[in-house]
């Protein structure tokens, strides 16, 4: 077992190019954050130097070996305070003079580890390498410890290696902008992984370019244990790598759960060639051309009076057609009533099945809908899905909960299916707990994933301002759902997400379903929520500028196409991870 230790992610401001000045600064906020008991330092990406760098040239007076000058002053401060620092810096190595966005994990002992920034930024490709050493944890006294850099944790891959790999605490530095922080990806990337995450950002205004702040300690329960918001500064919290070993996502241990057979696309990139021929190509399962749409999805509490619920549907499906809705989603066991699955199961045949695929016939327009589902003695937890003028087929749950686990078996294949507004996925409430599933429904071409659902309060939070202003439309005021995780699920995979919840899941308070866009940097959001109500409608755009290349960022999906599936082998393996 491994003790609790306090943790300090420090905020700074570097001076561009002045290296021997950011060195003296850092050095004594680390030292500070040392003598008030950490034992677990990070500091900002690139902190020794500044991050804007125009070329190779104009960055080679500044890089340097690992270890080199720099880290021999920080592993001095670690033997004597008997502490690990994570020290963001350029970094060169002397084989190939390849230059390099690194974190050194500096200990006690020199240093322990390096991660060399795999999936660039916009700006990296003027100067560094992409990294190849891939996602390693590293063992010491206090715990296991991964590295993460900036956009490295815009890919669900990249924490997910470092969750497989049994790191209790993700060490992310940035030089993160362009939105209010602490960030709904990194709070997403602890939650979903059920560790701990330490953000040291960097905050101040360097050639033009505006950084955000917001560093802070985020639980494995998404919970902000403390925040820094704008200049210099240092958070404070105590980790226990016991609740990180744990692995649990809302209280189901996720690790376990996961279904790695099913994942060998995550493998693939199929974006790197024109997606608009590659998913026509041998005429097999043509995509269609992007059009403008509208969606629409249903909140209500299902019973177990599959008529009621039936007539409650009709009346909502009714009122999304008037606003010129072609899709309606609604919650998870809609059909059926959350309260005693087992026993109010119904066949694929059932009354209340077909009445729905005849209002899809009445009122053309496609309806998905949750249900426990009844076939050959089996269980399943399963959305029925009933479009216009063709049968009623069900996807069944793939990750199920400990409680599904217990009276149903899960389904074994992703549901994809093709509609005149676009390519549609469908995912059912623990499903999008799993990132690998989503990004899978994502690399078939799916311009929409909809998600019928019952998950309790615990998926979003507020965020009450931040002093750091943005420049415009970048909002920086308060927000009531400024995490919210299923538009994250949206943004990370380019698609748009229609995600339907019920009211009120078991005891809890469930809601806020929504539509998210696929652009998670887009301001104004593309999105709109269930406050009030039982009804939300948007539009969705799938249309380019251009004949041949796609222009729209859903069929484009850059976040796709910028993964690095070389480094992503462990994802699709069976294994039984570290001891714990």
């Amino acid at each position: 077992m491994t003790a609790p230790f306090k943790a300090a992610a420090v905020q700074f401001e570097p001076h561009f190019g002045e290296k021997k000045r950011n060195l003296g600064a850092l050095l004594a906020l680390v030292d500070n954050a040392a003598n008030a008991g950490a034992k677990l330092i990070t500091t900002p990406e690139m902190a020794t130097t500044g991050y804007c760098w125009h070329d190779r040239a104009e960055v080679a007076p500044f890089v340097e070996t690992i270890p080199g000058p720099s880290t021999d002053l920080f592993a001095e401060l670690a033997r004597r305070h008997d502490c690990y620092i994570v020290l963001g810096l350029p970094e060169v190595d002397v084989e190939t003079n390849l230059y390099y966005n690194s974190a050194v994990l500096i200990g006690p002992d020199g240093v322990v580890g390096v991660h060399r920034k795999t999936h660039p930024y916009i700006s990296e490709p003027k100067w560094a390498a992409s990294g190849d050493l891939g996602h390693q944890v590293f063992e010491t006294k206090i715990g296991r410890i991964a590295m993460l850099i900036c956009m490295d944790i815009h890919f669900i891959e990249t924490a997910r290696l470092a969750a497989i790999g049994g790191a209790e605490v993700i060490c992310h530095i940035s030089n993160w902008l362009a939105e209010r922080t602490p960030a709904p990806y990194w709070i997403s990337r602890a939650y979903e992984n059920g560790c701990y995450l330490m953000e040291s950002n960097r905050w101040g205004l360097e050639r033009g370019v505006q950084f955000s702040g917001g560093t802070c300690i985020i639980g494995p329960e998404a919970d902000i244990l403390d925040v820094v918001d704008g200049g210099d500064g240092i958070a404070f919290a105590l980790i226990d790598p016991e609740k990180s070993r744990q692995r649990h996502v809302a209280g189901e241990p996720v690790m376990k759960q996961r279904r790695p057979e099913l994942y060998m696309e995550l493998m693939t990139n199929t974006y790197a060639w024109n997606p608009g021929e590659f998913f026509r190509l041998y005429g097999h399962q043509p995509i269609h051309d992007g059009r403008l749409g509208r969606i629409a999805v249903g909140e209500f509490t299902p019973t177990s009076d599959g008529d009621a619920n039936v007539k409650f549907m009709a009346d909502l499906a009714e009122e999304a057609k008037a606003k010129g809705a072609e899709l309606i989603v609604f919650p998870a066991y809609a059909l059926t009533g959350l309260a005693a699955p087992r026993e109010t199961a119904i066949s694929q045949s059932h009354s209340t099945v077909q009445a729905l695929s005849k209002l899809s016939d009445r009122l053309d327009i496609c309806v998905i809908a949750g249900f426990a589902e009844k076939s050959d003695e089996k269980l399943f937890c399963s959305a029925v899905i009933a479009r216009p003028n063709m049968p009623a087929v069900p996807y069944r749950q793939i990750h199920l909960t400990e409680d599904e686990r217990s009276w149903a078996m899960p389904g074994d294949e992703f549901c994809v299916f093709d509609l005149p507004l676009g390519r549609v996925g469908v995912l059912i409430g623990h499903d999008a707990s799993f990132p690998e599933a989503a990004r899978i429904l994502a690399l078939r071409g799916c311009d929409l994933i909809c998600c019928p659902s019952s998950i309790s309060d615990g998926f979003h939070s507020s965020h009450p301002g931040s002093a750091v202003e943005q420049p415009e439309p970048i909002p920086f005021g308060p927000d009531p759902v400024h995490w919210h995780h299923y538009r994250v699920r949206a943004g990370e995979n380019n698609c748009y997400l229609a995600f339907s919840n019920t009211k009120t899941a078991g005891n809890r308070k469930g809601g806020l379903s929504g539509i998210f866009g696929p652009d998670t940097f887009a301001f104004p959001r593309k999105e709109t929520i269930v406050r009030d109500g039982e009804l939300a409608v948007a539009d969705i755009d799938l249309t380019s500028a251009h004949a041949t290349y796609p222009t729209n960022v859903a069929r484009r999906k850059d976040l796709v196409l910028m993964r690095q599936p070389h480094h992503y082998p462990r994802l699709v393996m069976r294994d039984e991870g570290p001891e714990v």
